[in-house]
């Protein structure tokens, strides 16, 4: 059985930015291009409460939250913490994937017969969370999808494990928005044939998936099942 762990660094720009200035804790904070015309490249859980997110114009950003502190972000010091987390994750697992700037796959399988793997997950989170000073949250898994998946619903700062069986049940419930892969306008396209929820489509054949949308729905229709066979490629 496989065990995968999908680790992301909670709002990383803006954790970065409260390290050096711990006057940010607890604000409206939206990272990115300083005019109007700029966009929001990271935004606090603060700034989310007002409708605010990443990509959005920071025009908009501002009109929506004019108390929000906007910060134009220094992308050099958002690669050397990201290096920071990268090192730890290095020297204590055996396959590590780095996914983006602030997202990484581990290939844990195989550890619990010297290591539970939830417990080994909790003591890096910790390490990390200790070492650099940012929070972490964390899904395991048997997969990428489901693991990344769980990670989105454990946030803010926070873990989650979902057991070997279970996997179509913890999606079930959820929006088909959290299938990692299905942006703005697949969900448009999903939500005017009547999908809303994740269980509709594990109840639809897997060809009526194909003819709405190609070999793009038979990837949605396995990853809403819970089903991933991508390895973890360090």
């Amino acid at each position: 059985m496989n065990a995968i762990l999908h680790l992301d660094l909670d709002t990383f720009f803006v954790s970065v930015e409260r390290l050096k200035n711990s006057k940010l804790i607890g604000k409206p904070v939206l990272i990115g291009g300083t005019s109007d015309r700029g966009v929001v490249a990271s935004c606090s859980y603060e700034a989310r409460q007002f409708g605010i997110h990443s990509a959005m114009p920071m025009k908009l950003a501002r009109s929506l939250c004019p108390e929000a502190i906007i910060v134009r972000g220094n992308s050099a010091d958002y690669t050397k913490h990201s290096r920071i987390v990268t090192d730890i994750l290095q020297e204590s697992v055996p396959v590590l994937e780095k996914s983006s700037i602030d997202e990484f796959y581990v290939d844990l399988t195989g550890m619990d017969k010297f290591h539970g793997t939830w417990k080994l997950a909790n003591e890096l989170r910790s390490k990390i969370t200790e070492n650099s000073g940012l929070p972490i949250s964390f899904g395991l898994s048997e997969n990428k999808t489901v693991s990344k998946v769980a990670t989105n619903e454990a946030k803010p700062n926070n873990q989650m494990r979902i057991e070997y069986g279970h996997e179509k049940a913890f999606l079930a419930p959820l929006s088909v928005k959290k299938i990692p892969m299905v942006g703005d306008k697949t969900y448009a396209k999903l939500v005017s044939l009547g999908v809303r929820k994740i269980h509709t489509i594990q109840e639809m054949p897997i060809d009526l998936m194909q003819r709405a949308f190609g070999a793009n729905g038979a990837t949605i229709w396995r990853k809403a099942n819970g089903i991933d066979q991508s390895k973890v490629i360090p």
